[in-house]
């Protein structure tokens, strides 16, 4: 085989997950009972679209499904897992950009913030990704939102029934036709001119912040956040 054909074949597989990705979220979520708290407090940002969406790692899918087609810039890894995730949110309607911690982050994260500040478009980050800690929000997310101007909304979700796998995030997936509920977070501005020093304190916020209203989503349900 050539490598020309090596390469469509990996494409092929690539566009393939994405694809089967997207359906299994959309069957998964299309007969669930979802209730919202928190979302009058972040309308205007909505509308606006000047926003970082933050939620963790273990959170994903819900969040993901609920705002499909919105054109976000999402700062995914470059790890194989991270390729299943970019090729799903593609086939949502949003543009992965590759890099995290370890590899590339850097230059990731200046891309994104020239697109933000050029087109205005949303931002998502996963502030404990792409390998942890689980629930310890790393720099990037706040350097990002010092460097934009835009805000930083935290947002989580839980399930009533739902599997929690025993990795490293502990990832929540959801029984189909379950009730649902996300909750939306006080929104954070981080000043442009904040000392270097201090970012580490506007990041203890937000992952307060988050643990706060990931707690509060599972007790709605009796569950304890793991």
């Amino acid at each position: 085989m050539t490598p020309h054909a090596r390469q469509w074949l990996t494409e092929c597989k690539w566009r393939l997950v994405g694809i089967l990705g997207k359906l299994l979220i959309d069957l998964i979520f299309c007969g669930s009972r979802i209730e919202v708290e928190g979302y009058a407090k972040v309308r205007h940002l909505r509308s606006s679209r000047r926003l970082i969406l933050a939620f963790w790692h273990s959170r994903i899918l819900l969040i993901s499904h609920l705002y499909k087609r919105q054109n976000a810039l999402i700062l995914v890894s470059r790890s194989k897992d991270g390729e299943i995730i970019a090729r799903i949110l593609q086939r949502q309607g949003h543009e992965p950009l590759r890099g995290s911690s370890s590899r590339g982050g850097l230059r990731a994260l200046s891309g994104m913030i020239r697109k933000m500040k050029q087109s205005g478009r949303p931002a998502v980050v996963i502030p404990d990704g792409p390998r942890g800690p689980r629930h310890r929000v790393q720099p990037g997310i706040i350097m990002l939102a010092k460097k934009t101007g835009f805000p930083i909304v935290p947002v989580t979700y839980s399930a009533r029934h739902r599997k929690v796998f025993n990795s490293w995030d502990r990832f929540v997936l959801p029984a189909p036709l379950t009730r649902c509920k996300v909750v939306f977070g006080d929104p954070l501005s981080v000043p442009p001119d904040i000392a270097k020093g201090e970012e580490a304190r506007y990041s203890g916020l937000l992952q307060a912040e988050l643990c706060r209203i990931t707690t509060r989503a599972d007790a709605a349900f009796g569950h304890h956040t793991l």
